[in-house]
Formats: C-alpha cells, structure tokens, sequence
C-alpha cells in the first residue's frame, strides 16, 4: 500500500521494482544507490520511497480498510482477476466490496455515454436479457446513462454485475446511484484501486477505464457521442488484445458518431444481436455438452413458428427469420439462443442457424 501511494510511481514501475528486489518489505530496506539503478526508478522517486510518511498514511488506510469489511487483492494473489493480471498497468492491489465471484465466469464490460437514448437503452436491455441464459458478469462504471443501465438490466435478470469506481469506497458517485448500492452487492460488487483519502478528480476516471477493460474478455460500446470515456475504454481494451464491439446507428446520431467510427476504423466488431457477440467469442462452442438427444422438447409458440421455417427453410439468416416470422430481430436472437441450449438449433458462421 505504502508503494502505490508513492507519487509518480505508477504500476508498471512498481511491478518493475518488486520483480528486481523481491517484496515490498524489502524494497523499503533497499540502499538508495542500488534502487535508483533500476531503470525508470531514478533520485527522485528513491527519495519517496525513503519517506516514512506513505507507511504512515499506509496505516491509516488499513484502519479504514479492515473497519469497514473492505476486500483487497495482491496483483500475484490467486484472489486477483485473471484477466487484469495480464494488463501491465493494471493495479498492484484492488480494492473491493460485496459478493464477487469471478471463478470460470463469462465477464463483458458494457460501456456508452451518459446521454442514452431510448433506443441505447433498450438495446442495452434486450442485450443483457439475450445474454442472461449464459450467465455473464456485467461490468461498468456505474455512471449516469449506460452504465447504470447496464447494471441494473444485469441484477433484472439475476446477474452478477460489477461497478468499477474512479474515487474510494467511502463515496458513491453519482450521489443519485447510491440507491443502488445494495442490490449490487447482493448482486456482485464494486471495484476501485482509490483510497479513502483520494481527492476525487475526473481524471480518476480515466484510470478506472483501465479496469472496466482489463478485466473483461470484451468490451461493449453501446453508444457514444465522437469523443467520450468510452471511447477510451474501448481504445484501451483494443491495446490489451481485447475484443471490442460496437453498436452501429445512423449517421445523423449524434450519439452513434463514436459507435460507427469505431467500426469504420476496424476497432470494433459491429454488434447487432447477443448472436454477434456468443459467435465472436466462441460461447456457444462452450456451451455445449454431451448428452443424449432429447425425443420431446418443449417449445413455446414463437420457438414453434422458427421451428417449423428451419425445418423448411433447412437453415437461414437471423435477420430472414425475423422477416419472415414477423418478430423482431432482438427476440429472434433471445429466441434462438433458447433453442440452441434446448438442443433444437445451432449456430453457423455468417448469423446462419439451422435445426440441431
């Protein structure tokens, strides 16, 4: 803790320091001369690391940590999110509250301006419900517009759903989002690297950004105006060798701008459907498992109606069915995900589908 206060000491050169002396304890009884050898190191930053003053303010901080039953995790802890270990600059230690359970989870960051739209947010809605029979972890930064409405469609549809935070875990901001913070406990949690005596300051939230793309094996852009934080979510998961998806909208939207020339400059996949997103990253091959073919399956109307057009048509495109079937493409997605983990369908390249 003493190391991540240190000023301009930033994660990458921490790591660097730890990986070269050993610990932290012995960090702090390192000669001066042999830790400003270390490249990127330097006088200056030797003589804060030789302050007692971060053990002190070190101190303080645990009080508050161990008073208010606030979790913390170590960048080589077992406990540390897989994903975000792998990201150079992710934080030496994170700091956590609630009920969270990342263990073999499916993990997605859906992120988006704060002025959604009604279309943005239910498109967001009808997403997450799409995606609810594979059980993802939703993770956001709890802001106005589609963060928030991103968790809360997550804990509607049981979900866990993690908000990663720009300031400590003694404030809520937005102050209006703090009705929230039960059901997202219950429902998950909270992650944030800041102290309790952090200053709150908008480029918190850049660094925040970090984590909501770190952690997560995709990151979704769901709208967004030409410049924007999710913007640069999506930049920074694009560094980290992430997939990252945008929702397209018209070129007269101001808040689609962001989304379509992120898929103009091949940043981003085009998301349409939650079809678009098991397809890309393989879910639905990990979904399937060996059992035994089922004679009778129960199937609803509408699962009835695509029934019998794939058993005629042998397979089509997503959008046809909808046509043809008259429903609207987002519940012909949620629909034919059902079937598929019923055993009655499967997915092809190219939003094919055609009968199991």
């Amino acid at each position: 803790m003493a190391l991540q206060r240190i000023p301009n000491l930033g994660d990458i050169s921490v790591k660097k320091l730890l990986m070269k002396i050993g610990s932290a304890e012995e960090v702090f009884r390192e000669k001066k001369s042999n830790l400003a050898k270390i490249d990127g190191i330097g006088p200056l930053r030797v003589k804060e690391i030789n302050l007692k003053y971060h053990l002190d303010l070190a101190d303080e901080e645990l009080h508050f940590i161990e008073s208010n039953n606030i979790q913390w995790s170590y960048f080589q802890d077992r406990e540390y999110p897989e994903r975000l270990r792998h990201c150079p600059d992710g934080p030496i230690l994170l700091f956590s509250k609630g009920n969270i359970d990342l263990v073999n989870k499916k993990l997605i960051s859906i992120v988006g301006t704060r002025k959604i739209t009604t279309y943005g947010d239910a498109f967001c809605q009808n997403l997450i419900e799409q995606l609810s029979p594979l059980n993802p972890v939703i993770i956001s930064g709890l802001a106005y517009g589609v963060d928030i409405c991103a968790h809360r469609a997550a804990i509607h549809n049981n979900l866990q759903t993690i908000a990663c935070l720009g300031h400590g875990l003694n404030r809520m901001y937005p102050e209006e989002h703090r009705k929230f913070k039960t059901q997202i406990e219950e429902n998950g949690g909270f992650f944030t690297e800041f102290w309790s005596c952090d200053k709150f300051d908008k480029t918190n939230f850049l660094k925040r950004n970090r984590i909501i793309a770190g952690l997560s094996e995709a990151t979704i852009v769901i709208e967004s105006a030409e410049k924007g934080g999710s913007l640069v979510t999506a930049d920074i998961a694009v560094s980290y060798n992430r997939e990252v998806f945008a929702v397209p909208g018209r070129a007269t939207d101001v808040q689609s701008v962001g989304c379509n020339n992120l898929i103009k400059q091949q940043k981003a996949h085009v998301l349409t459907t939650a079809a678009d997103i098991i397809y890309q990253l393989g879910w639905e091959v990990a979904q399937k498992k060996p059992r035994q073919t089922q004679l009778f399956v129960e199937l609803d109307e509408e699962e009835k109606m695509i029934f019998r057009f794939l058993k005629e048509k042998e397979k089509e495109l997503l959008d046809i069915i909808a046509l043809e079937c008259r429903l609207p493409v987002f519940k012909v997605a949620s629909l034919l995900m059902n079937m598929e983990l019923k055993g009655v369908v499967r997915p092809l390249p190219g939003k094919l589908f055609q009968l199991a």
